[in-house]
């Protein structure tokens, strides 16, 4: 597969990316942030860890319960697909390789092509609809205590990334209702795009998106059918973000700090680091979300605390998933060659 091609490569921009962000953040106050990582309190960094394993429990049993057939796929598989997913989203810009990466695994236990993409379709639908939710819910609360008065760009931004979700969550509506008005809008969107000479090949542009949309309204024809398992989907989803949300408060304890910010602010905070995150084209949005992450929580922590809190909750969050996925995908392939 080509994204198994592209792991090298990526793998040493990713480091170099690395290496650079820790020089910038720990040169400032190199002995505070030393400190502060030595006397941290370690409940509290195994409460962080906890939640960032509740986070892949959550998404792996909803990728279960989306699958008919459980004699071929059990709930165990379908964490240790998580956990892979966790890896190669990690290691390709905007985490475009792991949902073709569990397409192709659920194709190895025996499920087809086209139903590994339906249910990859309808896990994405569940995942954007509660992405949606917490969006509106950080942008409400900034918008009524104006708790980021500090970093005006990157609120900009930020709101130019729950829009660009908010429309996704509306087209996904749209093309469940109606497959007619959704294929004439893309055909119109095209017919623009081609003339302002964006979009060259016209026809293989609709065809390749008629197929698309295609796979979208049949995933949503079937959530419609089964109600519950989309509220299921969305409730588990927003409750692994929540999760994942909350991991730089328990940090920020950890380094005896308990009054600096509160589980709203923090939520809110995370939401938003993570939609300026959508916008950097490099694994893991390496730079773009550190940055992010000190605007926005420089709010509330003082500079020391602010940069060791970041490191910690970057290898939670993202260099331990990608470990551990690395890992877990290295024996599962070695298994399966047996």
């Amino acid at each position: 597969m080509k994204i198994l091609k592209d792991v090298k490569k990526n793998t040493i921009i990713l480091i170099l990316i690395t290496c650079l962000v820790m020089f910038l953040v720990l040169r400032k106050d190199f002995s505070n942030i030393v400190d502060l990582l030595l006397k941290m309190d370690l409940k509290f960094i195994l409460i962080a860890f906890l939640l960032f394993l509740i986070s892949i429990f959550l998404r792996g049993y909803i990728t279960y319960r989306t699958v008919d057939n459980k004699e071929k796929f059990s709930l165990i598989e379908a964490i240790r697909h998580n956990v892979i997913t966790q890896f190669f989203n990690g290691i390709t810009p905007f985490s475009t390789g792991g949902q073709p990466m569990e397409i192709y695994m659920l194709t190895r236990h025996g499920i087809s092509a086209n139903k590994g993409t339906m249910i990859i379709l309808q896990n994405f639908i569940f995942y954007q609809v509660a992405l949606v939710l917490f969006g509106i819910m950080a942008v409400s609360y900034n918008y009524i205590f104006h708790i980021f008065p500090k970093v005006v760009l990157l609120r900009k931004l930020v709101l130019i990334g729950f829009l660009v979700n908010t429309l996704v969550a509306v087209g996904i509506f749209l093309i469940s209702l109606s497959k007619k008005f959704t294929t004439g809008c893309m055909k119109f969107i095209v017919k623009i795009l081609n003339k302002l000479k964006i979009v060259k090949n016209k026809e293989q542009v609709e065809e390749k998106l008629k197929v698309r949309l295609e796979e979208f309204h049949e995933s949503a024809k079937v959530l419609r059918k089964r109600k519950f398992l989309f509220i299921e989907g969305v409730v588990f989803n927003f409750l692994s973000l929540a999760c994942l949300y909350a991991i730089p408060l328990f940090v920020v304890y950890s380094m005896h700090d308990f009054t600096s910010i509160s589980l709203l602010e923090c939520l809110t905070a995370s939401a938003y680091v993570l939609l300026v995150g959508a916008f950097v084209p490099i694994p893991g949005a390496s730079g773009g979300i550190e940055y992010s992450f000190l605007a926005f929580f420089g709010n509330f922590l003082s500079s020391s605390i602010n940069s060791a809190v970041l490191l910690i909750w970057r290898f939670i969050t993202y260099y331990f998933g990608m470990i551990i996925g690395a890992i877990v995908f290295n024996l599962h392939e070695r298994r399966e060659k047996r």
